[in-house]
């Protein structure tokens, strides 16, 4: 380790440790791929661009004002590719772009193009809300972007505005046809189920996705970040979402999994698959393989961590790839990270599991817009 290296890896910030002998070790480390305490190799990669956002959502930015990031804190184009390029390099090979709302972020397609043509990179995608995509998906389908997925929690524009505080409804649904016409492939739809909110659309839900060959993700309701007005009986759980769409369809089949990606996916009768991303009632912990880093360069290990690390101050200090490879790879093998199912013990022990709006406030790391989803 060089000398620069050791500085900055003794002012490491780390997730503090716990044991977790129920998870099962996936591989070894391969190609100079790093695994973690779990055997969990280092796979993709959120990259948050901006903890700025247009809406309002009552499950995730519940407040009109935060503690932003400074604006000078925010890592440009080119130190967001030098560190993906790193990344890449230590088998990161799933890049996502988030937020926030990452079409905030000016020249975006910039970014885009850069990271699309660094070696490595077999999947680029975007999480976007949709409002501002109209005028940019054209320009993101030229710039190489290969995926995107769009946060849609309804189809109601009263109950839209009411959820996010914002009347952008129609611009969503804009965006939503623009990134159709412009020919994005492999277009998702995710939805926060919520119990007494939404849980009575997820037909509804299906049905706009079969119109715009769009597959729908249906997401569990999460305790984390600015969610503070979370309670256990506002989950409406995957048992719930698949005994609602066997009501409404038919039967449902499991789909076999062939990656490690969070959705569990069905197919319908009619052959139209859905996914369900059930972080709330089963944690997928033994398999991630994802880690985020936030739009002022902090590294995340997990959605639920509380601590991480900065890769900003060695960056602007000047160190080299090699050295940031040394620093990531050293991390990545301490992780022991598995936030969602420590959640689950928590809350079956009775224990309280949020964060403080006060703490939130001093840390805007800790909200969910913050490190990307």
């Amino acid at each position: 380790m060089t000398p620069r290296a050791r500085q900055v890896n003794a002012a490491f910030i780390t997730s503090p440790p716990h044991t977790c002998p129920t998870i099962k070790v996936l591989a070894s480390g391969v190609d100079g791929i790093p695994v973690d305490v779990f055997g969990r190799p280092m796979g993709a990669l959120r990259i948050s661009l901006t903890d700025r956002c247009n809406l309002r959502c009552r499950y995730c930015m519940p407040e009109e004002e935060y503690a932003w990031l400074p604006r000078e804190d925010l890592l440009t184009f080119e130190e967001i590719e030098r560190l993906t390029e790193v990344f890449v390099s230590l088998g990161a090979d799933k890049v996502r772009l988030t937020g926030g709302e990452p079409l905030l972020r000016r020249d975006l397609p910039e970014l885009v193009r850069r990271l699309a043509g660094l070696p490595g990179v077999k999947d680029l995608a975007m999480t976007t809300n949709g409002v501002l995509l109209a005028r940019h998906a054209e320009h993101l389908r030229e710039a190489g972007l290969h995926r995107l997925t769009i946060s849609l929690d309804t189809l109601r524009p009263d109950r839209f505005t009411e959820l996010t505080r914002r009347g952008t409804y129609p611009d969503v649904m804009a965006g939503i046809h623009a990134a159709v016409a412009t020919g994005l492939t492999d277009l998702k739809i995710d939805t926060v189920v919520m119990r007494g909110v939404n849980e009575d659309e997820l037909a509804d839900l299906v049905e706009f996705g079969k119109k715009m060959s769009a597959e729908v993700r249906f997401i569990e309701y999460m305790d984390v970040g600015g969610a503070t007005g979370w309670t256990p009986e506002k989950v409406f759980s995957r048992k719930e979402i698949l005994e609602t769409l066997a009501r409404e369809y038919g039967p449902v089949e499991e789909l076999r999994k062939t990656d490690v990606a969070p959705a569990d996916r069905f197919q319908l009768p009619d052959g139209t698959v859905f996914g369900i991303i059930s972080s709330t009632t089963q944690p997928f912990c033994a398999t991630c393989d994802r880690s985020r880093l936030t739009a002022d360069g902090m590294w995340l290990r997990c959605l639920y961590a509380m601590t991480g690390t900065d890769l900003r101050a060695p960056l602007r200090a000047g160190a080299s790839p090699d050295e940031l490879r040394e620093l990531i790879t050293g991390t990545w093998q301490q992780r022991r990270d598995r936030g969602a199912v420590d959640r689950v013990g928590q809350r079956a022990r009775g224990q309280q599991v949020f964060v403080s709006v006060e703490t939130l406030k001093r840390d805007p790391h800790l909200e969910m817009h913050t490190r990307g989803g």
